[in-house]
């Protein structure tokens, strides 16, 4: 008897592996066991999935507070326009608004009301008499009493003289002061407001 030849052997095997195989796929009863490869696949996909996700996420909302905020700066534009029409009906020029002097001592008074009394009394008294007028006139009350009390008596009492001087100088509005109905208008009444 002939021996097979080990070429047949092989192209047979191969065949019916074939054959198997091809039945196996047609039946549907495919190893669903995946490898520690196929699983970091898996995983790897699955991460890449959620970062596409959160980034979709964020690029969204950049989009809407993009969109929010061009909406408030034409709203912003839209009300200024109208402002200054407004301003040039009634014959006032646009955008007269703050000096920018009138900011400068804005911020200044903010400055000396964040600081502790003690050391804003240091500076405040080496600052011109007009200056500390204008400052302390934009400062808090309790700000400025508690400034004042860290001044040097002499500090103090100019700031308090000229203070003075300014409000005599500029009386408040006629139509400010009124009496409460079944009150008399005398200096004690006055001096209560």
């Amino acid at each position: 008897m002939a021996r097979p030849s080990l070429l047949l052997l092989t192209a047979g095997v191969t065949g019916l592996a074939v054959v198997a195989n091809a039945a196996t796929i047609a039946t549907g009863q495919q190893d669903t066991g995946q490898t520690r490869l196929g699983n970091a696949i898996t995983q790897d996909m699955s991460d890449r999935d959620v970062a596409a996700a959160r980034r979709k996420r964020g690029l969204d909302l950049r989009e809407q507070a993009a969109k929010a905020a061009s909406a408030r700066l034409a709203a912003d534009v839209e009300a200024r326009r109208k402002q200054d029409e407004a301003q040039l009906q009634a014959g006032t020029a646009p955008g007269a608004g703050p000096s920018p002097a009138d900011s400068q001592f804005d911020e200044l008074a903010r400055i000396y009301q964040a600081m502790k009394p003690k050391a804003a009394a240091m500076v405040f008294e080496q600052l011109d008499m007009e200056v500390q007028m204008k400052v302390a006139q934009r400062m808090r009350e309790r700000s400025t009493a508690m400034i004042m009390a860290a001044m040097t008596p002499k500090g103090a009492a100019a700031l308090s003289m000229a203070m003075a001087r300014r409000n005599a100088a500029h009386p408040p509005a006629p139509a400010a002061i009124r009496p409460q109905p079944g009150q008399a208008m005398g200096p004690a009444a006055t001096a209560r407001r």
